[in-house]
């Protein structure tokens, strides 16, 4: 292709000592590389955000019309980049299976049963959620509530809260958050480990042979008020169908001042038990109260698709970069005739969220195609490109790649995500988002430099946002992983503007009706994210070097284990 210099130059020493080549990953390397990011176009970006956010797609709801036609949107273009299929039987789709689960409020009932008085009704959705697990339309549950402290098994900073308590066929409960600290080598310090994360707390559950939770909501902790967890677990949740992992009969969240009468009903006190659960030595306690609940679902299989398209490598093992962005969104509220096209603006379009990862990933993959091919030769290692779906439902298609990898997951060498970043003008800074977490992270702040980006820390670690992209899903499996995001402070402005667009997106556009594509959006600073992106990720396949979790991280065991699987 025009545009790319062309930088192989073989020095023929003789027909037994063969050539010595001087690829584009030696000094040719800059020069080939730097062209092909300039051929990295914003408005190409913008054109795959304006179709992805059109009201056709109906806010792209996984196993619904409109996620369809994004998934086969992505693809489409997969195939016109000349990336090959990397799904399942020779297409682009890794389909998976789903069941959407959306508990009926008005036949659904729960009560607190102390043992020494009468019942206490709950009201669902202002005192209590709940979710069964088990993908069944109806569950009941009576049984004894232990209290769990934080509900966290810890062993790396010697922290166990199910130490000495069975909790077989009981109901866990537990506090939302980490225990307190200030020491960043304990519990994180003021940012949020996973073991804070409600998710995992469901997952503890789980594996203890609880068949409820309880997790007690409290806004500063939770770093989100009660109606975020109203509005989020009283709509349909979803899970993968074929998920081996144990499941919660009863996964709850419950007001704060519900836990207090739950304490009170027991003759406890709640403040000196919250205080005892954030120190050592804390014991679990088994109250003397039940939790009876009942749970009617309206339960909906389904099927929604990853799309994986690869640009192959040559040598083997592989020591590939996989680059990922959801395109799900959250679908359209039916209008007053049932329709989403009614007169007022009934649909999620998602145009920043995540409508711009994924046109990040498409321009990514167009010109990643261009330089393969124009690279007198087949790429070294493979480049790999997913849009993940279901990620609004708690990064399950991410979590679905993660299980089932296009290669194997030890050969995969780093995953770069991009999720929603919005195109209001040219960064000066990037939070890359959990790279430090690695010894890539040098690498990252070199090239941050030459592309005039100043690393700056998460906005908000308390909120534990590395554990609410599809990066943390690659984690998982020990897959050096990070998301590439954006700072506060953008060419011909200072930071107070970058602030407040920020805070006008999140309190009013973000997951609501008015996230939609704006002719007046800037994209060259996501083409500029992209052209880091793909510096970074020609840094990775150019060479074997692996890359390594930073010792004692929490997913340096996960990465162990794959390299010897």
């Amino acid at each position: 292709m025009e545009g790319f210099i062309k930088l192989r130059i073989s020095f023929c020493v003789s027909a037994v000592a063969g050539c010595l080549v001087a690829s584009v990953a030696g000094f040719g390397q800059n020069a080939a590389l730097k062209n092909a990011e300039k051929e990295i176009d914003a408005a190409r970006i913008a054109a795959h955000v304006r179709f992805l956010s059109d009201d056709l797609l109906e806010g792209r709801y996984p196993g619904l019309r409109g996620g369809e036609l994004a998934a086969k949107y992505v693809a489409t273009q997969f195939a016109l980049d000349g990336l090959k299929p990397a799904g399942d039987d020779g297409t682009y789709f890794q389909q998976i299976n789903f069941v959407g689960m959306k508990a009926k409020a008005g036949e659904t009932s729960a009560e607190i049963v102390p043992a020494s008085s009468g019942p206490v009704a709950l009201k669902y959705g202002d005192d209590y959620t709940v979710s069964n697990q088990t993908l069944t339309e109806r569950v009941d549950v009576e049984a004894p509530v232990v209290f769990v402290g934080y509900g966290a098994t810890a062993p790396e900073f010697d922290w166990d809260d199910y130490k000495n308590v069975d909790v077989k066929g009981k109901v866990i409960l537990c506090i939302v958050g980490d225990p307190p600290s200030d020491d960043p080598k304990f519990f994180g310090g003021a940012a949020l480990t996973y073991y804070g994360r409600w998710t995992y707390k469901f997952e503890q559950a789980a594996r203890m042979g609880a068949v409820g939770a309880l997790i007690i909501h409290k806004t500063d902790l939770a770093s989100y008020g009660w109606e975020v967890v109203k509005n989020s677990n009283t709509s349909e949740k979803t899970y993968l169908r074929d998920d081996k992992n144990p499941r919660l009969k009863a996964a709850s969240w419950i007001q704060l001042d519900v836990a207090k009468k739950l304490f009170a009903a027991a003759g406890m006190d709640f403040d000196k038990e919250f205080a005892a659960a954030g120190k050592k030595g804390f014991k679990a306690v088994e109250l003397p109260v039940k939790w009876k609940v009942h749970v009617e679902s309206a339960v909906r299989p389904f099927q929604s698709a990853n799309v994986v398209g690869i640009l192959p490598g040559t040598k083997k093992p592989d020591h590939a970069v996989l680059y990922t962005a959801h395109y799900d969104h959250l679908g359209f509220v039916a209008g007053p005739d049932g329709n989403p096209k009614t007169p007022g603006d009934f649909i999620y379009n998602g145009a920043a969220d995540n409508g711009t990862g994924v046109g990040m990933i498409l321009e990514l993959a167009r010109v990643w195609g261009e330089f393969s091919r124009s690279n007198d030769g087949p790429l070294l290692h493979s480049v790999i490109f997913s849009a993940v779906t279901a990620e609004e439902q708690g990064l399950l298609g991410s979590q679905y790649l993660g299980q089932n990898p296009p290669i194997p997951a030890s050969q995969i060498a780093l995953d770069i995500n991009y999720d929603m970043v919005l195109p209001i003008g040219v960064p000066l800074e990037t939070n890359v988002n959990g790279a430090q977490r690695t010894d890539f992270f040098p690498e990252v702040e070199k090239t941050a430099k030459e592309f005039n980006l100043t690393i700056v820390p998460d906005p908000r670690p308390s909120a534990g946002s590395y554990y609410r992209s599809d990066h943390f899903s690659l984690s998982r499996v020990g897959i050096p992983a990070f998301s590439v995001e954006t700072g506060q402070l953008y060419e011909g402005h200072d930071r107070a503007w970058g602030a407040a667009k920020f805070q006008d997106f999140e309190d009013h556009d973000y997951h609501n009706f008015s996230d939609n594509y704006r002719p007046e959006w800037d994209f060259a600073g996501n083409a500029k994210l992209d052209r880091f992106g793909m510096d970074l990720g020609w840094q990775v396949i150019a060479t074997d070097k692996p890359i390594r979790w930073n010792k004692g991280d929490e997913f340096e065991a996960a990465r162990l284990k794959s390299q010897k699987e």
